[in-house]
């Protein structure tokens, strides 16, 4: 009896760990799928690919500086296979300096020289001739000529893309959304792609930081 009692003493105890631990595995399962990737590591250009100019870019004191003559910088690291985002969200930190123009591209993908012609381009702009702003979807829709930031300081810039849907966030707010019709046509779409950094022309002075990525569901 008394083996008996020991016995089943150890299969409730077996049981108990058995569900805490599976609750466990769940739980750090769910929070990984949940997880902001870093694509950047602060100090180098490893894992990315400068197109054209690639004075352009530089690392100085834990951020990317673009300023030069046109040229953009590919990711090509080993998030999602080198840069094959589909449905994601992206996150940096950003500072323009006054007259200065950039660009976020996604789902886009390398190309030798000229302006990327896969993807779209989220606009960095606050104060540039241009009067597309930061916050537009370049040329598809646009922010016209009040940018939802000032330039000499930084700013949360936040990109998501989840099917057809495309959202912009400055400083946590919304600036864009847009949604994709299914009969668009021509490669500035969205397919899927990397993620690129443009270098606009040699009087554009911008930095980035703090570059992040979290892979949402296909």
């Amino acid at each position: 009896m008394y083996i008996v009692k020991i016995l089943n003493l150890l299969l409730i105890i077996s049981v108990i760990f058995s569900s805490t631990f599976l609750a466990s595995d769940k739980i750090n399962s769910d929070s990984q799928s949940d997880e902001w990737i870093s694509i950047w590591d602060g100090e180098t250009l490893d894992g990315w690919r400068a197109s054209e100019n690639p004075e352009s870019f530089s690392v100085e004191d834990g951020k990317i500086v673009v300023d030069g003559p046109r040229g953009h910088l590919f990711y090509e690291g080993p998030v999602a296979d080198g840069g094959d985002f589909l449905n994601f969200e992206f996150q940096a930190e950003v500072y323009t300096y006054p007259n200065a123009n950039s660009g976020v591209f996604f789902h886009t993908k390398f190309q030798d020289e000229g302006w990327p012609q896969h993807g779209y381009e989220a606009q960095v702009n606050a104060t540039h001739r241009d009067p597309r702003k930061t916050g537009s979807l370049y040329a598809v829709k646009d922010v016209m000529d009040i940018a939802p930031h000032e330039d000499n300081e930084w700013f949360t810039y936040y990109i998501k893309v989840n099917g057809k849907d495309i959202t912009f966030k400055v400083n946590g707010e919304t600036v864009l959304e847009f949604t994709e019709p299914e009969d668009r046509e021509g490669t500035i779409r969205l397919s899927r792609g990397t993620i690129a950094l443009q270098a606009h022309d040699p009087d554009s002075r911008i930095y980035f930081r703090n570059l992040n990525v979290r892979i949402l569901p296909d």
